[in-house]
């Protein structure tokens, strides 16, 4: 690939995030607060993977979404309360769960279940080891759902949510 259109792309690639002056950045997250550039990033994951289901299809898709979405709302949460820093959010994923465990956001048995439905279902659907269903996508979807309202009104900040639900 040296030397042809794929090395091109690589170098444009690299250069657009050396350069941050002057780019357009996505709306809704240009705040200087990490736990909301969290939570908004779970808005927009469940917003993608709204769009992309009612598409019809890319169940692989919004699977990996919902979880993500999951994940950064948990995180969010973390944040928001001083039990994590920004550095703390570049840990193996099915930590953000126990973490939220231990901060008595849910129970250790709710962290344990979705460890185990991270570690048995997503790496399966995400590398193609299994085709992944729309019944699937939809329920992680639904779960995503529950988990981003349920910390919102945990934390009290619902008027911080960009999400269009």
């Amino acid at each position: 690939m040296d030397d042809s259109y794929v090395d091109e792309a690589l170098t444009d690639a690299e250069a657009a995030f050396r350069q941050t002056r002057g780019q357009t950045g996505e709306s809704d997250l240009d705040v200087s607060d990490a736990a909301l550039v969290q939570l908004r990033k779970a808005c927009r994951l469940l917003e993608a993977a709204r769009t992309l289901r009612e598409q019809n299809g890319y169940y692989t898709v919004v699977i990996e979404a919902s979880f993500v979405a999951v994940e950064r709302s948990i995180q969010f949460y973390l944040l928001h309360r001083g039990h994590a820093s920004g550095e703390d959010l570049r840990y193996e994923h099915t930590a953000v769960y126990q973490q939220g465990a231990e901060v008595n956001l849910f129970s250790e048995e709710f962290a344990d279940r979705l460890t185990q439905l991270w570690k048995q279902n997503r790496a399966e659907v995400y590398y193609r080891e299994t085709v992944a269903s729309a019944e699937q996508a939809d329920a992680m979807l639904s779960l995503a759902d529950a988990v981003h309202r349920y910390i919102l009104d945990y934390a009290s900040l619902q008027h911080e949510c960009v999400c269009s639900q």
